[in-house]
């Protein structure tokens, strides 16, 4: 989740620093961007992705990274998706810390983050040609949008029924929303907000 800018600084300032920082930071174009924590729904839907992930592909050379793994999409920009798969040997840099050639990203929407997270940084994700599939889901209500890239460029899907299955046909399996939101409650969610906003 982004929120407010730091400093500008060079990408070898940025790396050298995000080193000896206890707290990650994404990096546009000399800018860096604090990543905050995520509420219950939003750790808990992570944690169901990385789950079910990790067993549909289980047998098959693709590996779940969580959003420890920083991805580099650009000469100058790097950024940390909520969940990245990649297939095959990974391509590593920067003391293994930074992975190059995720085949998958995904990140779980929060108030702050839901439209950079749908603009600029499905953007950002696009110039990365190794990504075929950016997944885009909401921690408010069942709601994942599905971007393909194809020749013509990017295509979307949007899933809201928990009886769909997200097409994954770049990891050559489907996701079913019912396990991306197993056991998310989201009127406790709306409660918990309402109850700090009074």
């Amino acid at each position: 989740m982004v929120v407010e800018r730091v400093r500008q600084m060079s990408v070898e300032e940025y790396l050298d620093f995000e080193e000896r920082n206890d707290i990650k930071h994404e990096f546009i174009e000399g800018e860096t961007y604090p990543m905050t924590g995520g509420s219950w729904n939003h750790t808990a839907i992570k944690v169901n992705l990385i789950s079910a992930l990790t067993l549909l592909l289980r047998g098959k050379d693709c590996r779940v990274c969580n959003s420890d793994m920083r991805v580099r999409v650009a000469r100058s920009r790097f950024l940390y998706p909520d969940i990245s798969v990649v297939c095959g040997q990974p391509m590593l840099e920067y003391k293994s810390l930074t992975l190059l050639n995720p085949i998958l990203v995904a990140e779980v929407t929060s108030p702050s983050s839901i439209d950079y997270d749908r603009g600029s940084k499905r953007q950002f994700y696009s110039d990365l040609p190794s990504i075929a599939a950016y997944l885009v889901i909401d921690q408010h209500r069942p709601l994942v949008e599905l971007y393909t890239r194809a020749a013509s460029g990017w295509h979307i899907q949007c899933f809201d029924d928990l009886e769909e299955a997200v097409p994954l046909e770049a990891l050559d399996c489907r996701l079913p929303l019912s396990e991306i939101y197993a056991s998310i409650d989201f009127d406790a969610e709306a409660t918990a907000s309402a109850n700090e906003a009074d």
